[in-house]
């Protein structure tokens, strides 16, 4: 990864008007929609609190909500090294319930103007059934068909980014071009994974990923997706796991991906270990990395599994960091 004098040197405060369609747009584009999928509009579960769109710079940020899932027993998902007695307590200072949490996935979408590049793309048709995988709906709500989006990046292989990438066997997203990591791509593929705990997620994307080989190309640390998106190794969730930094007209933000998958339990304690995370020591140390540096840089970032609608700051406090959800920041 970069170091961080360099990234604080290049970003900014984040000031943009909001940009927003008009509803008449989102609705004639649910019912096409609708009128695709062979439903009635009045049926889609399409609600304007599921999206949310940034201006940045010249460019346009989407956050959708593909869907958000109720669990019991935090510890046994943060926090693993700790008592349940720690997770339950830290929970209750910061006004959550002491056993049990939501967690919510949130793909992002990036409009240059000349280019729509789509960051991960949530549960797809396999989470429907538990009221998940909403990305197509949230995205035509928005004002998106998926033949519009022109790159697909994946920042890691988990099975919540890559479920949309296929829809009944066929691309989702029939016109795009897919980006990823190389050191993310060869682990997953790699028939030594049958056997062992990641055989479940190798499985996975030889379904989803595989399939898409022939449009997929690979960046390295600091390599470019698009002119203003640059991605960046963070590893230890995953093993080529990336961040990308997203930059218009001086202004810039950050999408952290699964860096942190919990807005108390990832941020406010870093060293805790996450289940999820298959290297829990690398994982502490690339949190730490980066959001010291948003904290020090005072740079917005959207994270995956943040509260919708996924965006916000953070600032350092005691052993880890405060998170600061977007308010209207973005709207003045």
């Amino acid at each position: 990864m970069a170091d961080r004098t360099t990234l604080s040197r290049r970003s900014l405060f984040l000031a943009a008007g909001a940009a927003t369609l008009a509803a008449p747009l989102a609705l004639n584009r649910a019912a096409a929609f609708a009128q695709q999928s062979g439903s009635d509009a009045t049926d889609m579960r399409v609600s304007p609190l599921e999206t949310r769109s940034f201006k940045l710079g010249s460019f346009r940020i989407l956050t959708v909500r593909d869907g958000m899932r109720a669990a019991g027993a935090p510890n046994e998902t943060y926090g693993t090294n700790q008592p349940a007695e720690a997770v339950g307590a830290l929970l209750t200072e910061n006004f959550l319930p002491a056993d049990s949490f939501v967690n919510s996935f949130t793909p992002a979408l990036v409009d240059t103007g000349s280019e729509v590049v789509l960051f991960d793309t949530g549960m797809g048709e396999g989470g429907r059934d538990a009221g998940m995988g909403r990305l197509l709906e949230g995205l035509n709500y928005a004002g998106y068909t998926p033949d519009q989006i022109s790159v697909v990046v994946l920042t890691h292989m988990h099975g919540d980014h890559i479920g949309g990438l296929l829809e009944g066997g066929k691309p989702a997203f029939p016109n795009a071009r897919y980006v990823t990591g190389r050191t993310e791509y060869d682990f997953w593929v790699n028939p030594e994974r049958m056997g062992t705990p990641a055989e479940q997620g190798h499985q996975g994307v030889l379904a989803k990923v595989q399939p898409l080989a022939e449009k997929l190309t690979f960046i390295e640390d600091e390599g470019t997706v698009v002119p203003g998106i640059t991605g960046l190794n963070a590893f230890g969730h995953s093993p080529g796991h990336m961040i990308f930094r997203v930059e218009s007209e001086g202004k810039a933000l950050m999408l952290t991906a699964d860096t942190a998958n919990h807005f108390v339990l990832s941020l406010q304690r870093p060293d805790w270990e996450v289940r999820f995370d298959m290297d829990k020591a690398q994982a502490a140390a690339t949190r730490k990395k980066v959001f010291d540096m948003l904290a020090t840089d005072r740079l917005a970032f959207i994270g995956y599994h943040m509260p919708f609608p996924a965006a916000g700051f953070v600032e350092k406090a005691g052993e880890g960091y405060r998170f600061v959800p977007v308010s209207y920041q973005f709207d003045i």
